[in-house]
């Protein structure tokens, strides 16, 4: 982190208003890139960049290295050769708030089957890439291709020889799925190309990138079966336990049950913590800071026997803090990592990430349950911290400012005395009550400040990305052309600049803009 003030916003790329039914890395993140430059923003910081998993979330991920498929623009496809123009009609999509997921993954899938076709596979650039990638890559288009063969089953359902890896079953599975093979790994140097072209624009604009790296990955997943020795799994490549938290804030009486396999943390201890090394810098290879999901999970993780069917049976197991963190400081040469401080925070954990110098998370819409005395208040916060509004995981402010008792999961009189203090704290204000939180957040001492583009926005609980405890109907939310106004750059780019954030040479308007009505 850098010790000049900033800011920045929260937007995956699904999310954005690209024209073929779901956010791409094509004009639509050029655009929006523009926005935030001048907006006077420094961050733009995304969900985890990897293909979706299970109920399309990125945190259930079948791969920790590769990219997601359906945020290749088929624009950028086109102006690079790899298609002709019209191959791309049939994948354009009316506007939509939500997007399609099974529908543009089967539309993006025929359009990459049309380049592969045409494509140089002897090409240098292409040979080049698969060397440079070849640690994951490999295992990665491997596991694909047989997934399609064995019908989409997950991989300890395949046949025992596939399952268990053995090296003739293997090397026959290359020779006869060689084709399909080349066609995932083409599929992720696009990606990897049109990753590369955003970055460089970014950097252009003095945009800096902050990623998301989930703490566990998904059972079915090419890690898993491409190192089933690193996980606590039985004979049958089945969980013996899983990962989640207990009761908590989002479920108070079931937990969060998330069903990953859990580490074997001794194997990796044994091997110098090396795949965590190697997955940390491929995602350092992509953004410039990384969120470090579930930071507590480090230094001790809620431990659920694979049975339970809630998180409420489990208990806490010791995980493998400084450890595991100095071997990554030592071969990374430091650690741009955000820790997710957030839930059940012990002085254990605390101590762990002040002994790294690790910023932690402060959401202000934890702040006001708790009295004048909470950390979450602006006027606890230190200097080492971002501070955002919310996260992908909260409603947006102004879902949470309305929410009904049962849509909050809280008691009439929680959410009045919560609502009453807010606006106590806040002080009279003629300004929206949310960008009234907006301005608290980017006024902190913190030197991050993150805002949620639907608080920018001012958007209603129906954009909220995600709901914890949820497994189906989230992640989908998308801008609308025209949504990113000149309304909401002037009014962010005011609120920036008063609160000495501006990202690089400040305009002259904002030095003699007018007060705003407030």
């Amino acid at each position: 982190m850098s010790a000049r003030r900033s800011s920045g916003i929260l937007l995956h790329p699904t999310s954005l208003d690209s024209r073929f039914g779901i956010g791409d890395l094509g004009p639509a993140a050029d655009a929006f890139l523009q926005f935030l430059s001048e907006s006077g923003q420094r961050w733009w910081q995304m969900l985890p960049l990897g293909p979706t998993g299970a109920g399309n979330s990125p945190y259930q991920s079948p791969s920790s290295f590769a990219g997601n498929p359906l945020l290749i623009s088929p624009e950028v496809m086109a102006e690079e050769g790899f298609v002709d123009w019209a191959a791309i009609d049939p994948v354009r999509r009316e506007p939509s708030s939500r997007a399609d997921f099974g529908d543009v993954a089967a539309a993006k899938n025929r359009l990459f089957r049309i380049a592969f076709e045409r494509f140089d596979r002897a090409g240098a650039d292409f040979r080049r890439y698969l060397e440079r990638e070849a640690h994951w890559l490999d295992d990665f288009a491997l596991y694909l291709a047989l997934e399609q063969e064995n019908a989409g089953a997950e991989w300890n359902k395949w046949p025992v020889e596939l399952a268990t890896r053995n090296p003739e079953a293997l090397a026959q599975a290359r020779a006869r799925l060689g084709n399909e093979i080349q066609f995932h790994q083409f599929v992720q140097y696009l990606f990897t190309r049109q990753w590369e072209r955003l970055r460089a624009r970014a950097g252009k604009l003095g945009i800096a990138l902050i990623g998301d790296l989930p703490i566990y990955v998904a059972g079915n997943s090419a890690d898993v079966w491409a190192r089933p020795d690193l996980f606590e799994l039985d004979e049958l490549g089945q969980p013996r336990v899983v990962a989640g938290v207990p009761p908590d804030v989002f479920n108070p009486t079931d937990g969060q049950r998330w069903g990953n396999p859990l580490y074997k943390w001794p194997a990796h201890k044994a091997e110098g913590f090396a795949w965590w090394i190697a997955r940390l810098r491929s995602c350092l290879e992509k953004v410039d800071l990384l969120r470090l999901d579930h930071f507590r999970g480090f230094e001790a993780y809620w431990e659920i026997p694979a049975e339970s069917p809630t998180a409420a049976v489990g208990r806490w197991v010791l995980g493998p803090g400084a450890d595991l963190l100095q071997a990554v400081h030592d071969a990374l040469g430091g650690l741009p990592l955000i820790a997710e401080d957030l839930g059940i925070i012990t002085p254990e954990v605390e101590k762990l990430r002040d002994a790294f110098d690790l910023p932690g998370m402060k959401v202000l819409q934890f702040a006001f349950s708790g009295g004048p005395g909470s950390s979450y208040l602006p006027h606890h916060h230190v200097k080492k911290c971002v501070v955002y509004t919310g996260t992908h995981d909260n409603d947006t402010t102004v879902g949470w400012l309305t929410a009904t008792p049962e849509q909050a999961g809280q008691s009439p009189e929680h959410l009045r005395n919560e609502r009453d203090f807010a606006a106590r704290y806040v002080g009279p204000t003629r300004e929206p009550m949310h960008w009234a939180i907006n301005r608290l957040a980017l006024q902190s001492v913190g030197e991050i400040a993150i805002l949620p583009i639907q608080d920018v926005l001012g958007l209603g609980g129906d954009a909220r990305m995600n709901k914890p405890g949820e497994a189906e109907g989230h992640w989908a939310w998308r801008l609308m052309p025209g949504q990113l106004d000149s309304e909401s750059l002037s009014r962010l780019a005011e609120a920036t600049f008063v609160s000495d954030r501006w990202n690089g040479w400040v305009p002259e308007r904002l030095w003699t803009a007018e007060p705003r009505d407030r």
